[in-house]
């Protein structure tokens, strides 16, 4: 499945919805009045999930052709294609298999030759009976001291899932047990994290599939040195190594040559790109803070959103759905970048996960056959909890002058139930939530501004034009298994952008530029006066200015 791909510009459906982007005034007012049926017809459910669409700037004839869209570029035959393991990782000639990592035990899927769910639960069931040792203390450090503190070291993917997931999963965790997460190569991030820990009773997990990413082992090493120097001379320090390293890595040699036991490495698979993997092995510091149980619960709730992308049909599904409308701002609107709202403080880390989802996966100029792509492509994502945000950015969203498609995520019951006297305060929480995409839906009329007894000078500043387009999701509570449907919607709806744009979503050739040049500029840093001379001006000035300043 790595033959060219539709030029979605070319279709009769591309063509019909430029049009419509041209001649129709979206008039959401308008259309929730004479429509009565129109937040029925446009409230969906996905798994738990709760999906209301009504506030979206489309009818039905803008649906019927974004539809039309996926139908014509492909995206149903792709989506099964990914599912049934076919190579749609065009640039690594690799399977696209991140779903399988939650298919249940009992599921058929071969993939080249290999019982992918056989080899899934080998290594998930090794994840859990060391989850499962740390938890009960049976685990210790090499003084016999239980272990109080897990210090995950990883980048990109290998660390923004398991950080996000242990923010959002909070009230899960196990009393006593702490995670903390190490991925800058900043050696403040480091300093700060190790700060206060016991190395008696700290153990690492160093998440590196090759076991060569520069600022993972570098940290690792890092971490290496603090604990062999926190433990002192007495202790032996392979034994050390032993009992307070663990790896998520195939590169067995290489975990061996740090001095990790290769039995206490778990490994994954070339067909999960890092931004997709935190349901693996990379979840494992997750897995130890939560449970297996719970974990499992994560893993089903992905399998459900899997399973609604695979079975729903087209007009109420909602990975497909969202992912239309993503095209249908981006493409032919203008928009230019995606809130993510959270009214849930503990998916403070959410949209900073969904930037490197989103922008690493389509933020792509050629399409999977090496050609130009023909449109614009990707959106930058961003968004911040609320009610925070209320008093930050919200200011642009309701008056500016950009278009900002956003999504409005939360929960009926709260982690922490908590009253003001007689105060429900997630219910005060809650109203701020309704009233934003009503807002930002219907604004206020210079009419019902004067109406308010406003001086006219004041009259336009205080209007509120509307139409700005939201998405409510909404489930009864954030669960383990919500919080893996969740993430698998947006996994989904990224897919679904990128068959229609026709780029290859699993590759990120794009940051591997910068690494190489960071090795070649190094030495120019360390003080090799040759290879500085080999760097641009702007270059060379900068170095200079470093070496002339660092004490």
């Amino acid at each position: 499945m790595t033959g060219a791909p539709v030029d979605s510009v070319t279709t009769d459906a591309w063509g019909e919805l430029t049009e419509l982007a041209a001649t129709s005034s979206p008039d959401l007012r308008a259309w929730f009045a004479d429509d009565p049926g129109r937040v029925e017809r446009l409230t969906l459910d996905a798994a738990d999930l709760r999906v209301d669409l009504s506030k979206n700037l489309v009818d039905e004839t803008v649906l019927a052709a974004l539809l039309a869209l996926a139908d014509q570029a492909g995206v149903a035959a792709r989506r099964d294609a990914m599912l049934a393991g076919e190579h749609v990782n065009a640039t690594e000639d690799r399977a696209v298999l991140h779903t399988a990592l939650r298919l249940p035990a009992d599921a058929q899927l071969e993939v080249d030759g290999q019982d992918v769910v056989a080899d899934v639960h080998e290594v998930l069931e090794r994840v859990y009976d060391f989850a499962r040792s740390v938890r009960s203390g049976e685990w210790t450090g090499v003084t016999g001291r239980r272990i109080a503190t897990v210090v995950n070291i990883g980048i990109g993917g290998s660390d923004l899932g398991p950080v996000m997931a242990y923010e959002a999963l909070a009230p899960y965790r196990q009393d006593g047990l702490e995670c903390r997460f190490i991925s800058n190569i900043d050696p403040t991030d480091a300093a700060m994290t190790l700060e206060g820990l016991d190395p008696e009773t700290t153990l690492f997990i160093v998440s590196s599939k090759t076991f060569g990413t520069l600022e993972t082992l570098t940290n690792a090493r890092l971490c290496r040195t603090w604990l062999l120097d926190g433990l002192g001379a007495d202790v032996d320090e392979a034994d050390a190594v032993r009992r307070h390293f663990v790896a998520v890595s195939t590169a067995l040699d290489k975990v061996a040559d740090f001095g990790i036991d290769p039995a206490n490495a778990f490994g994954f698979w070339d067909w999960v790109g890092g931004r997709y993997s935190m349901d693996s092995a990379i979840g494992t510091s997750l897995a130890v803070a939560i449970g297996p149980e719970r974990f499992a619960e994560l893993l089903a709730g992905m399998h459900a959103m899997d399973e609604h992308f695979r079975s729903a049909p087209a007009e109420r599904n909602v990975p497909l759905l969202m992912g239309l409308l993503n095209i249908w701002y981006v493409n032919f609107l203008g928009a230019e970048t995606h809130a993510v709202l959270p009214y849930a403080q503990l998916l403070h880390r959410f949209p900073a996960y969904l930037q490197q989802l989103t922008m690493e996966s389509n933020g792509k100029g050629v399409r999977w056959d090496g050609t130009p792509v023909s449109t614009d492509t990707g959106e930058v994502f961003w968004g911040e909890p609320g009610t925070n945000g209320q008093h930050a950015f919200y200011q642009l969203i309701h008056q500016g002058t950009r278009l900002v498609p956003a999504d409005f995520i939360a929960f009926a019951n709260p982690a922490f139930p908590l009253r003001d006297g007689d105060t429900d305060v997630h219910e005060l929480f809650l109203a701020n939530f309704f009233a934003q995409t009503k807002a930002l839906a219907f604004g206020r009329t210079a009419d019902e501004v004067r109406a308010e007894g406003v001086d006219e000078e004041l009259v336009s500043a205080r209007t509120f034009l509307g139409n700005r387009p939201t998405t409510s999701v909404m489930a009864p509570a954030l669960t383990p298994s919500v919080l893996g449907q969740l993430v698998a919607l947006y996994e989904h709806i990224t897919f679904v952008q990128g068959v229609v744009w026709g780029i290859d979503s699993f590759d990120q050739w794009g940051v591997e530029l910068g690494k190489q040049l960071a090795q070649q500029v190094g030495p120019a840093v360390s003080g090799d006066d040759e290879a500085l001379a080999e760097q641009d001006a702007s270059t060379r000035s900068l170095i200079a200015y470093y070496r002339e300043q660092r004490r």
